[in-house]
């Protein structure tokens, strides 16, 4: 069993660190080595370092945490990033001591080399999965998102989703306007607006939930997605179209 908590960075991102029992943790995509540093100083003991993709507010702490921490990391085959010392690519495993297995899925969309961690608690997904959203395509197509997405939504429905900015509450908007009638969706958002204002994180969030309530997750159900259909003037036929709209309207919002 692991236990994932949030390290706020920046703005608005986390670095996850996935502790074991044993005090044991997996540092993911530190952009900043100064929190995780100082999580080191209350008893934090690092084992692995993941990296999910190339940009800076995901790999600016890498060196210097692995200056610290002598621990392999494990991270996608990208000339743009240093320190990488395990490429992984899709279908690779990945044991460590003390956690269960991880496999490792190639999901370009957000970039082209982005990959993602999981196992039987957790998904670590980056910028291309977000609760109640998705990344943007700085590198891939849309058709490549969207698959890259279907494969996350394979997952187990308890998995839990643990995504690298709290977008959470802006999300929640676009969402609402894009399909306006979400009983599911109205509930998270009342339970994560009071984690919000009790300063906490609005995440992890969960495969299941994600499948209810994100309507990038969402377009195999074009009769929900009246907004949708509002700001076209029509509804796209083919699910590729409507995440392709839905993608372009949430760039703009």
């Amino acid at each position: 069993m692991g236990n994932p908590a949030a390290i706020p960075a920046f703005t608005d991102n986390y670095i996850w660190n996935y502790r074991n029992p044993h005090g044991g943790s997996i540092v993911v995509d530190p952009g900043d080595a100064g929190p995780v540093l100082r999580a080191l100083h209350e008893g934090l003991t690092i084992e692995a370092v993941f990296i999910t993709h190339h940009h800076h507010d995901h790999i600016g702490g890498l060196t210097e945490l692995l200056e610290h921490a002598d621990v392999p990391c494990y991270g996608p085959v990208d000339a743009r990033i240093a320190g990488i010392s395990h490429p992984v690519g899709h279908g690779d495993g990945i044991c460590i001591d003390g956690f269960r297995p991880f496999t490792v899925w190639q999901i370009p969309g957000h970039t082209l080399s982005h990959i993602a961690f999981f196992n039987d608690d957790a998904l670590f997904c980056g910028d291309t999965l977000f609760s109640l959203g998705c990344g943007r395509l700085f590198e891939g197509s849309p058709e490549q998102m969207l698959h890259s997405l279907d494969l996350l939504a394979s997952l187990p429905d308890e998995t839990l989703v643990c995504c690298a900015h709290e977008y959470t509450e802006s999300n929640a908007r676009f969402a609402a306007a894009a399909e306006p009638v979400n009983a599911a969706r109205d509930a998270y958002r009342v339970e994560f607006t009071a984690k919000r204002a009790a300063g906490k994180p609005s995440l992890p969030s969960s495969i299941g939930r994600e499948k209810a309530c994100n309507p990038f997750l969402r377009v195999d159900h074009p009769e929900s997605m009246t907004g949708l259909a509002a700001h076209l003037g029509f509804m796209p036929e083919s699910r590729l179209q409507r995440f392709s709209a839905l993608r372009a309207w949430k760039d703009v919002f």
